[in-house]
């Protein structure tokens, strides 16, 4: 057989029949995933609503003791629980139906999933008793419950144990076709996990050698700056681990729901193993106020900040291709008018290219982030959450909402309810996050602090409050658009079972331009990029890790949020 004869993994092959214990085990990352979402979704507007002073927590004692507690409950269950459950779930499926094959070890599986199931139970005990306000971040001096802890690191060995699986049949696959290209589906998740281990290591060891032994009373303090290193190891990359599943789906999936093709399977690989190299090393650039880090490290770290860039560039350059060429084919013309031929009534589609929209603002406003003497005038003020309520919030949440609208009835066997409500939810959403981004990022230009209820605030000056206002609106709006989607999910998985098995959808996936198998053998290989990513690791963080560590100085005893 020759390569042009050979089968892509688009629609030429025969449906794949996921098991009933595969749809069930999927399905359980994705619920629980759901469920955090819808909670810490409608806790977030709280938040919000203080900016012009409306005070609902007085309501909901006992429930929520505080702003902080509520702040912390939102950033955790959104950023942490809501994205890495979705993950996971969603690399298995992409795992199984990418590879046409099932898990190699489905017990590997299992294992990670019941960890981290263990791991959120035991983590959320300590945040609805208000004993680990202590934010996402968790920076210390202050200072949580050992459970919150523990807990958040069985949520990371589970998923570390699940990573396993894949590897493992992404190995399997590999024995049985020898010569052939991975499929850039299941290859991308699989290069995703494996950048998530590199990049908890971090965290891994903060938890380990410091807050947990320090929470259980073993150590009596912690070294704050060296926790903030280990931190943002972990915390700059994690942005990166969220992302690269929504690339998946804009590379492999979204052409093909527009009714196109992949531009290139060549550039969609090379994009991800540069994720893989340079996503871990730039840390630093967080810490550019931190005393105890040396300047010429920041300027390493930014330089690598920078070149993150270029994957991403390749990402817009790749994606807006095959997206064209989809419209194009459908009837589009113009130079920009054949983005009104791509299918705006799929709510999957909408709600994807919603996200890539405001995706296209974040990636910019990252770039400020990245600069030294920009970043300086912004640090720790509201734009900092403007700029990443457009990245995880809306580029990554967005984009996982989408999924959900044909992933959902795929594993139900059901069809998606409301689909006109679907895309008001995406529009809605879209709308929600462009009032309230914008009002914080002008209240950061303007010096406003992140972390802060600002509506009461006897220092606010008055030309904050029209963006106090409209920060009030943008969440009010999100609101209206979680509840939208809970409905459609709730009303979805109760809804019947669909008469015609034609009417579930299957995965999508796009086949590329040019066939995969004449894409360059080093572009489907793990070991050379794995060598780079830890080379380039241990040049950008093994110096300054050394030192921090060998005059680490045991000296912030813990403090309550509420002393602090």
């Amino acid at each position: 057989m020759t390569i042009a004869e050979r089968p892509q993994t688009g629609t030429a092959r025969p449906r794949y029949e996921l098991t009933r214990w595969e749809r069930r085990f999927i399905g359980g990352h994705i619920w629980i995933a759901i469920v955090a979402l819808g909670i810490g979704s409608v806790i977030g507007p709280l938040q919000a609503l203080e900016y012009s002073n409306v005070d609902l927590y007085q309501y909901l004692e006992p429930i929520l003791q505080s702003y902080y507690q509520g702040l912390t409950l939102h950033g955790v269950l959104n950023a942490l629980v809501w994205t890495t459950f979705f993950i996971v779930g969603f690399t298995t499926l992409t795992t199984i139906v990418g590879l046409r094959r099932p898990l190699s070890h489905p017990n590997i599986n299992l294992a990670g999933f019941v960890t981290m199931v263990v791991g959120l139970l035991l983590a959320a005990v300590p945040l609805l008793l208000d004993q680990a306000t202590v934010l996402y971040t968790f920076y210390p001096p202050l200072e949580a419950s050992w459970a919150f802890y523990v807990g958040l690191t069985l949520v990371v060995v589970g998923s570390w144990i699940e990573g396993v699986g894949f590897y493992l049949t992404l190995a399997a696959w590999r024995k049985e076709n020898r010569g052939v290209r991975s499929p850039f589906v299941a290859l991308g998740g699989v290069i995703n996990a494996a950048m998530w281990q590199i990049a908890t290591l971090g965290i891994a060891v903060e938890m380990l050698t410091m807050l947990i032994p320090w929470s259980l009373g073993i150590t009596d303090a912690t070294d704050p700056e060296l926790a903030r290193t280990y931190f943002w190891f972990t915390g700059h990359p994690l942005v990166y681990f969220w992302l690269l599943p929504a690339y998946v789906s804009w590379y492999g999936m979204l052409p093909k729901q527009a009714g196109g093709k992949l531009f290139s399977d060549s550039l969609a690989r090379l994009a991800f193993w540069m994720f893989l190299i340079v996503s871990v090393p730039v840390g630093f650039h967080h810490q550019f106020v931190d005393p105890g880090v040396p300047q010429v490290w920041k300027w390493i770290h930014a330089l690598l900040t920078y070149s993150v860039f270029f994957p991403s560039m390749l990402t817009a350059f790749t994606v807006i291709a095959s997206l064209e060429y989809a419209a194009r084919k459908r009837g589009g013309t113009g130079l920009i008018g054949w983005v009104r031929a791509l299918p705006w009534d799929d709510p999957s589609v909408a709600a994807q290219l919603l996200a890539g929209i405001l995706f296209m603002f974040g990636g910019i406003g990252g770039l400020t982030n990245a600069s030294y003497n920009i970043n300086l005038v912004i640090h720790n003020t509201a734009w900092v959450p403007g700029h990443f309520h457009l990245t995880v919030a809306t580029a990554v949440t967005l984009s996982f909402i989408g999924i959900t609208y044909w992933m959902v009835p795929m594993l139900t066997g059901k069809q998606l309810w409301g689909r006109r409500i679907a895309v008001a939810q995406a529009w809605t959403w879209f709308v929600g996050m462009v009032v309230f981004s914008n009002a914080m990022h002008m209240l950061g230009l303007l010096g406003a602090p992140r972390r802060t209820p600002l509506g009461d605030a006897p220092y606010v000056p008055e030309e904050w409050d029209g963006h106090l206002l409209r920060v009030s609106i943008g969440g009010t709006i999100l609101l209206a658009a979680v509840l939208m989607y809970l409905l459609v999910m709730y009303k979805t998985v109760r809804g019947p079972k669909a008469a015609d098995p034609a009417d579930v959808p299957d995965m999508p996936i796009a086949e590329s331009l040019r066939h995969p198998q004449l894409t360059p053998v080093w572009l489907d290989r793990f070991k050379p990029w794995l060598i780079a990513a830890g080379i380039l690791l241990v040049l950008a963080y093994g110096p300054q890790l050394v030192d921090q560590i060998l005059n680490m100085n045991l000296n912030a005893p813990g403090v309550d949020f509420e002393v602090w």
